[in-house]
């Protein structure tokens, strides 16, 4: 397996987390069920020219795509040999790139085509031309700065927004904490992350959830529900089956590679 992460400076630093190439790991082609998760990021497929996704039916997208945040668990399949770039952007750092409303990739693989217009219509293939790894990942940084359209930070309010959120405050409460009407924190917040306020709140903690049950093989769910604010063990069993789409007790059965990751029979 062979992994190159690069952390990009000025002025790409304060939207992009990090800039990714990895290859090799994947022995055969497998499907998994990837739980929601609040950030968008954008990948390239260096084996084929698509992605594929199961629900209602199979959905494809073209092998450079942005794939919006989640609010619920989407089932994708990862090719033999598993050769890709990726993006992963700060909370809120898509924005600087992308002039549609976020919303519009929620629970999407969008096309870069549709994202970016030609640009990234043609940024596969402008990728493929690279001689080395290296090469790679700088095509696609200065793809990055030659698309930056939005200011270089995020909001800084709906940064602080998120992080309250992500730590159990209510959206009242960090909408007061903020002094914005719940209407306006809604409208902002949606506009910059991709989900509303409260479907990130619910994300998040579900997260919250699963990483705390990292590498344990039993539970006491209803100790489990009372420590992470659930009205009670069938309300956190409720929101595994809406935002997961499996009870606890699958959840815990189907875990491979971390705790985002399940095997779909």
């Amino acid at each position: 397996m062979s992994v190159i992460v690069r952390r990009p400076g000025p002025p790409l630093d304060g939207l992009v987390r990090a800039i990714t190439y990895r290859a090799g790991e994947q022995p055969r082609t497998s499907v998994e069920k990837i739980l929601p998760g609040a950030t968008t990021s954008l990948w390239i497929n260096l084996n084929r020219d698509e992605f594929r996704s199961f629900g209602k039916g199979v959905r494809s997208a073209p092998g450079a795509m942005l794939a919006g945040p989640s609010s619920r668990a989407t089932v994708i399949e990862f090719e033999q040999g598993h050769a890709h770039l990726s993006v992963t952007f700060v909370l809120g750092g898509a924005s600087g790139f992308v002039a549609a409303p976020l919303t519009l990739a929620c629970d999407e693989m969008v096309p870069l085509a549709f994202a970016w217009g030609s640009h990234g219509g043609h940024l596969r293939e402008q990728v493929l031309l690279a001689d080395s790894p290296a090469g790679m990942l700088q095509v696609l940084q200065d793809a990055l700065i030659k698309q930056l359209v939005g200011p270089f930070t995020p909001d800084p309010a709906m940064v602080a927004a998120a992080r309250a959120l992500s730590g159990g405050v209510s959206v009242t409460g960090v909408a007061d904490s903020l002094g914005l009407l719940p209407r306006t924190l809604r409208r902002r917040f949606t506009a910059s992350v991709g989900l509303t306020p409260k479907r990130f709140s619910r994300v998040q903690r579900l997260q919250r959830v699963v990483r705390s049950l990292d590498g344990r093989a039993e539970v006491d769910w209803a100790a489990v529900a009372a420590g992470h604010g659930y009205a009670d063990q069938p309300h956190l069993a409720d929101e595994f089956r809406e935002l997961a789409d499996v009870t606890p007790s699958e959840y815990l059965r189907s875990r491979i590679d971390g705790p985002n990751h399940l095997r779909v029979p």
